[in-house]
């Protein structure tokens, strides 16, 4: 039983998404601050990050699919303070681009770069980051997203779907995530062996514990033999 393909969530698993995201929130309330201001002058730049949570958590059919949850909610401001609709557009794409501007954690592209020697990689991902543009794409050899496929991890569809892109089976894919539901259950529950990438030494909150798991990245190609060797 070989593996031939390892596939790896991005935020927080890559690179630290809190930060990322904080940044093209600021980033694009200057934006609209500038170009659009009869909306940041109703809403501060926290009362205006607390409105569009509420707005997305009203929209439970496309929670999947973040880009356009982003979207409907700039739709709503616009139609709100009587803007045009290219405002939607626009300023997604001011978000878009400052959401992509990542900072890898140290030592990960090396890893990856050894890997991409011996296996096929990959990415499954809930987050609308694009690979491509920022800089890595060379790296993999398929990208699945939540909106692509339709569903958000833990649903075994994306999985299935990353499996197809793969030309793979279950048991010949490795899948590296940080979130124990989303990445690590769903995984396990699609038939794929996973490690879960654990920084931060958190307690699994279930008594299923996963056998493989890292705490630094250093560990990965180590934790990757491991596995192997143990199927």
């Amino acid at each position: 039983m070989g593996i031939h393909c390892i596939a790896f969530d991005l935020d927080d698993t890559l690179w630290e998404c809190h930060p990322v995201i904080q940044r093209a929130e600021r980033v694009l309330y200057q934006y609209l601050e500038t170009n659009y201001p009869k909306i940041t002058r109703a809403y501060t730049f926290a009362e205006l990050t607390q409105q569009r949570k509420s707005f997305m958590l009203q929209q439970p059919e496309i929670s999947y699919d973040l880009s356009q949850l982003r979207q409907c909610w700039l739709q709503s401001l616009a139609d709100t303070f009587c803007y045009d609709v290219k405002m939607v557009e626009t300023a997604f794409h001011i978000f878009w681009l400052a959401r992509n501007e990542v900072q890898f954690y140290d030592g990960i592209l090396e890893i990856l770069s050894r890997l991409a020697q011996h296996f096929n990689l990959g990415v499954i991902s809930n987050g609308n980051a694009d690979i491509n543009h920022i800089g890595v794409g060379e790296l993999f050899d398929f990208s699945v997203s939540a909106q692509e496929a339709g569903v958000a991890k833990p649903h075994v569809d994306i999985f299935k779907l990353a499996l197809h892109k793969a030309q793979c089976q279950a048991h010949e894919m490795i899948y590296i995530g940080d979130n124990p539901v989303c990445d690590i259950q769903g995984a396990h529950q699609a038939g794929l062996h996973a490690i879960w990438y654990n920084p931060k030494n958190l307690i699994w909150p279930n008594d299923d514990h996963p056998k493989y798991w890292i705490q630094h990245h250093a560990e990965l190609e180590t934790h990757i033999a491991t596995l192997i060797g143990d199927l």
